[in-house]
């Protein structure tokens, strides 16, 4: 029977995990996207040695589940004396640094890929362009990694929206997140469908009121290829 009070309760206490799986999201990404352009920059340079590590790089955090990484990030470091006993301890015990950390190297090693696809699909004419005015490599791709950016973006706004999803995740190292309060609401009223079903309402507003904004961006942002077509 459906008991309006009961859901409204439910709403209001899932709702104080919405401000902590926000913070999660813009603080994963920031972290991300900063360490995606170094290492999209790294590649572009196209040095063997340096190509190996950051491709390894990639490979690992690409090829296994993010609640891997969770785990791996969140209770790996207390197997280790020397961590337990270094001042990094404060920081591998709290899990919202954790959980950041764990989401920002995920979404860095698929952003890098989208980036340096990006880099890579820059037309062989605006190359030789830079050339032709005399820069040297690390110039040229500090005015075309920009430009290819833009042109990442669309699929690169996929990755911000996947970002925010994957923060359900950190209620398994204990983040107080939509998924954190509706678990422990869970644990003293096992009314399984009403309150996931809750969670899982919030994040699918937030993520469609995302998604609306970033599209918008993308319109503004690519203005420049319609001008180019006309």
């Amino acid at each position: 029977m459906f008991d309006f009070e009961t859901y409204q309760d439910y709403t209001i206490v899932i709702a104080q995990g919405i401000p902590t799986s926000i913070m999660l999201t813009i603080c994963s990404l920031l972290i991300a996207f900063v360490l995606a352009i170094l290492l999209t920059f790294l590649l572009s340079l196209k040095k063997p040695i340096v190509a190996i590590f950051v491709n390894a790089y990639v490979t690992l955090f690409t090829g296994t589940p993010l609640l891997v990484q969770f785990f791996l990030i969140y209770y790996g470091p207390g197997q280790f004396r020397w961590i337990v006993d270094s001042p990094m301890w404060s920081l591998f015990s709290n899990a919202w640094f954790c959980a950041v950390l764990a989401l920002a190297l995920n979404s860095a090693a698929y952003s890098t890929q989208l980036f340096y696809g990006a880099v890579r699909a820059i037309p062989k004419s605006q190359w030789e362009s830079c050339a032709a005015l005399g820069l040297n490599k690390i110039q040229t791709l500090g005015i075309l990694i920009p430009y290819a950016l833009k042109r990442a973006l669309p699929s690169y706004t996929n990755e911000i929206i996947l970002v925010f999803k994957g923060t359900s995740l950190a209620s398994t190292i204990t983040v107080m997140d939509i998924m954190g309060y509706a678990q422990q609401l869970y644990g003293t009223e096992y009314d399984a469908l009403s309150i996931y079903g809750i969670a899982g309402v919030y994040y699918l507003i937030i993520a469609g009121f995302a998604t609306f904004f970033l599209r918008k961006l993308e319109n503004y942002v690519l203005a420049f290829e319609k001008v180019e077509t006309v």
